[in-house]
């Protein structure tokens, strides 16, 4: 087969061109120390070769809910960052979130050890199981813990590695009891090109959107990085993207033209696993399910209901994905969707925090103006008539300087919208770039706001039926539980 997509040559920051590399043996690794060990990403892969016997250490710049049960597994974890905790250590994993001049990367590579990126980390955890990969400007965190929970409903016992925590395991990452040769999900993160690692049978791709231009540089080498992501696959393998969205679509229809089996879902007419009759009560949401696709010989046709106790279209999106999935690893379509409606949601993906005086609390991790106004379209089906009010965050100012009217537009949907300052994560500020972009882009609804004042505003707002939600992906978290203990004590009055 001539695979077009594996041809592509870009000029990207990583040098990240085919061919791919294999995975390494995760017994070649010796101890392993990890740079940082608190991040969602790192946490997960830590757990993962815990639970496969290697020696893991850590270290990160602050003590943290994350820290505190990765030591319950016994791996020794130091605050803050020093080069002195870089002994007896064979293997350093770093993210690209580690900055060239920390401390504990400068000292490993001053004794020569093996440093690794994250996703060659992950890979090396994978060993021989058969791997399903994730990716997705937005939308690839819960997906992938959707195919996670689908798999272990229908009993194959699938190794995970996700960004959150999964209700029902209480865990972002599990190794199977048996490795060789079961399935291995893995949510493939796209920020630095690093996802054509993983070498998946099964690629899952939500939607292709520019986000990372700080890595990338233009919108068209994201969606190139993509078409590698999906090129890393084997001959024999298989592409399931969203049909809905442009770029998705784009990549199916190229993955096809270079010989791949694709499998569409969406609520397009022509996808080949297609939703309809879509209604909501709740957070409970359901639709009709028609699938027809061939894969090798084998033929799938049929239709069935999808019920899942998560709100929102684009949850039910996910699930057509996780659906297929299981029909791929072996399951009979009525199994397979009846287990994808075993998933009840992941940690700040609309997660409820609390309920006062009928006041909801949701919490979101939405930091893409796509996501944000997913987010607040599922606010508004549960808000069922009532107010919607909403705390964001904006992420970066790389992003915010790129998508601030498109923040403003989404955060317009709800009744009030309060932006906080932005949280820089791996970023320095760019002159000009505040949260100011999004509030002065002409939307009424859309404030700028300190914390505390923002609190005081909503709070003062809210009435019994309406919904408030937090937005973002820094630490504008932690003003869910503050907004349910304020409006239990008003109700206390």
């Amino acid at each position: 087969m001539t695979n077009n997509l594996m041809n592509l040559q870009l000029e990207l920051p990583h040098p990240l061109t085919p061919p791919f590399p294999e995975r390494l043996s995760l017994g070649s690794l010796g101890k392993v120390h990890f740079v940082g060990i608190g991040g969602a990403g790192m946490s997960a892969i830590a757990r993962l070769m815990v639970q496969a016997g290697v020696n893991v250490s850590g270290s990160d710049r602050a003590e943290s809910s994350a820290t505190d049960s990765l030591r319950e597994l016994g791996i020794e974890i130091s605050t803050p960052q020093s080069a002195e905790n870089i002994v007896g250590v064979d293997t350093v994993v770093v993210s690209t979130a580690i900055t060239a001049d920390n401390p504990e990367l400068v000292k490993a590579r001053e004794l020569g050890l093996r440093v690794l990126h994250r996703s060659e980390a992950l890979a090396a955890t994978m060993d021989t199981s058969r791997v399903i990969a994730v990716a997705g400007t937005h939308g690839k965190t819960t997906t992938s813990s959707m195919i996670s929970v689908t798999l272990g409903a229908l009993g194959a016992d699938p190794s995970f590695a996700v960004g959150s925590t999964i209700a029902g395991y209480d865990t972002n990452a599990r190794l199977s009891s048996c490795q060789q040769g079961s399935w291995f999900v893995a949510e493939a993160d796209e920020s630095d090109g690093s996802f054509v690692r993983y070498r998946p049978e099964i690629a899952v791709v939500t939607n292709v959107e520019p986000d990372h231009i700080d890595f990338y540089g233009t919108a068209d080498k994201v969606h190139e990085a993509f078409a590698r992501f999906v090129g890393s696959m084997p001959d024999d393998g298989v592409l399931i993207a969203c049909i809905d969205d442009a770029g998705a679509r784009d990549l199916a229809s190229r993955t096809s033209d270079a010989g791949y089996s694709v499998i569409t879902y969406g609520e397009s007419e022509d996808a080949h696993v297609r939703l309809s009759e879509t209604t909501s009560d709740g957070v409970v949401c359901s639709s009709q399910v028609t699938w027809d696709f061939t894969v090798g010989e084998q033929e799938y046709q049929g239709t069935g209901q999808l019920v899942l106790n998560v709100p929102g279209k684009h949850n039910q999106l996910n699930a057509l994905a996780a659906f297929t999935c299981g029909i791929l690893a072996g399951y009979d379509a009525d199994s397979s969707l009846k287990s994808v409606t075993q998933f009840q949601g992941t940690d700040r993906r609309f997660t409820l925090r609390g309920v006062i005086n009928d006041i909801r609390v949701f919490d979101d991790y939405a930091h893409h103006p796509t996501e944000v106004l997913r987010a607040l379209e599922a606010g508004r089906t549960v808000a069922a008539g009532h107010s919607l009010y909403v705390l964001f965050q904006p992420h970066l100012f790389s992003r915010t300087q790129e998508f601030a009217k498109e923040f403003a537009q989404a955060l317009s949907t709800a009744d009030r919208s309060y932006v906080l300052d932005i949280y820089p994560a791996r970023e320095l500020p760019i002159e000009g770039v505040t949260s100011e972009l999004i509030t002065e882009a002409g939307f009424s609804e859309v404030h700028y706001a300190q914390p505390e004042e923002a609190l005081e505003q909503i709070l003062s707002q809210a009435r019994p039926g309406d919904v408030i939600m937090t937005v973002g992906a820094g630490d504008v978290t932690s003003y869910g539980p503050e907004l349910v203990e304020r409006l239990l004590k008003r109700a206390k009055v």
